[in-house]
């Protein structure tokens, strides 16, 4: 393993130790900043060291004796700190739309390390500001649902659910959604018939705009797990770990399902085709195999939750079903159920936003953060209580990474509008080169 790559490695499992992920882990209920490790290469010490088997057992760092003296530990025997700087001036040195993406690498890393610092005791309060700017390139913004809510109305109306007030619409959502309840035990054999419908469209509309090399790659290899209690709505855990015979990579995925989410059919289509076909799953193949080729570097194996990749990676997989359908606009989808379930879908992530701007920059409390979610982007108890609490109150996602559902799908929705599928279909998947929400636009015609 190059320098480099070492540096890479060292901040990504450095930062995710301290934070309690263990990116072996089968599950999402024991990942989280570290979303693959693919590359057959030895893991490093910022892995294998007991300080960090330690840390990983107590679930990463916390105001704790116990969790305080274990990082302090860690941190001693691995430079994380190191590491991530390294990382930074690699990408300033290299230039270009690889030096962008390890930059950017580097700064959302070295946030996570001073949020886990400020957790610890150990640092100042981060501001909010810095962590959007790592992030998302920018400063953090409202979230504004008008638009969403008033088709949603509309489509309610036409499906036999009309409203004159906010109690009256999110009473016809949540008639709408239980008349189209997904049943919990019919969830993989459901998920299987979407997987395959998803699939069939992508070929269509998706895989002939790819590179040849691209289109034989295997883009939902995944299984679906319900999960009992889970703090998560859902989690994909790309393993792509499994071989064939001839040493190629078999592409595999499971996806991990909260068997207490209250969620539609058409809202499930949509969650099939974000987290599986043609979204995180297909994204994370692409790559993979982008890199047993040769064609991507070594950051491309070891993907990550809470950076600039992972920002552009949720815009791909919540535009992944326009993509199936080959259409730009959310009305253009054929069923009006599917816009229904997609508009809902959005919200949610707007909700997201809002969580983290009503909670980090406004300072509100959890309750009326919860009303918001539930009143005006029309989420369900269960979401809303969820995305204000466990989500949106943690240090590390709700200070980073809800903003970049939003960000992400408005940053894909406004290539695809304006750029030919030939063009933005092969840079997002990174066939001109691994790319995050802000580098993108460096591999696409200007």
């Amino acid at each position: 393993m190059e320098a480099l790559d070492r540096d890479v490695a060292t901040a990504v499992l450095g930062t995710d130790t301290l934070w309690g992920g263990d990116v072996l882990n089968p599950s999402g209920t024991g990942r989280f900043i570290a979303d693959s490790w693919f590359s057959d290469e030895p893991l490093p010490e910022a892995y294998t060291h007991p300080a960090a088997s330690r840390l990983r057992k107590l679930g990463g760092v916390a105001p704790s004796k116990e969790a305080v003296e274990a990082a302090g530990e860690y941190l001693s025997a691995i430079d994380v700190a190191g590491a991530v700087e390294r990382v930074g001036a690699a990408g300033r040195a290299t230039g270009g739309t690889r030096g962008g993406y390890l930059e950017g690498l580097s700064l959302c890393f070295g946030v996570m390390l001073d949020l886990a610092r400020e957790v610890l005791g150990k640092g100042e309060p981060v501001p909010y500001d810095r962590c959007m700017r790592a992030i998302l390139g920018r400063e953090a913004e409202p979230s504004d649902p008008a638009a969403k809510i008033e088709r949603v109305a509309a489509l309610l109306s036409e499906a036999g659910h009309p409203s004159r007030s906010r109690e009256e619409l999110l009473a016809a959502v949540d008639a709408w959604r239980k008349e189209r309840m997904v049943p919990r035990k019919s969830i993989p054999a459901l998920g299987d018939a979407f997987i395959a419908q998803l699939d069939a469209l992508s070929v269509r509309n998706v895989v002939p705009f790819l590179p040849e090399a691209l289109r034989g790659v295997p883009r939902a290899n995944v299984a679906f797990l319900p999960i009992e209690n889970a703090w998560f709505s859902g989690s994909m855990n790309y393993l792509g770990r499994a071989r064939n015979a001839d040493g190629s990579p078999r592409y595999e995925a499971t996806y991990e399902l909260n068997a207490s989410l209250e969620i539609s059919v058409p809202e499930f289509q949509q969650l099939v085709s974000h987290e599986v076909v043609p979204g995180h799953v297909t994204t994370f193949a692409y790559l993979q195999d982008l890199h047993h080729r040769g064609e991507a570097g070594f950051e491309a194996s070891v993907l990550t939750m809470n950076t600039r990749p992972a920002a552009l990676f949720e815009g791909i997989a919540n535009n992944a079903i326009l993509m199936a359908a080959g259409v730009r606009e959310v009305e253009e989808l054929p069923d009006r159920d599917l816009q229904l379930g997609t508009l809902l879908a959005h919200l949610q992530d707007d909700a997201k936003n809002q969580s983290s701007y009503l909670t980090w920059k406004e300072g509100w409390p959890k309750p009326e953060v919860a009303r918001v979610l539930r009143n005006d982007f029309l989420v369900s108890d269960e979401r809303a209580d969820k995305l204000s609490g466990a989500w949106g109150r943690h240090p590390l996602l709700g200070r980073m990474y809800l903003p970049a559902y939003r960000a992400g799908t408005e940053k894909v929705a406004a290539l695809r509008r304006a750029h030919r599928p030939e063009d933005v279909l092969p840079a997002l998947f990174g066939a001109r080169g691994v790319v995050d929400l802000l580098t993108v636009d460096a591999v696409l015609p200007s």
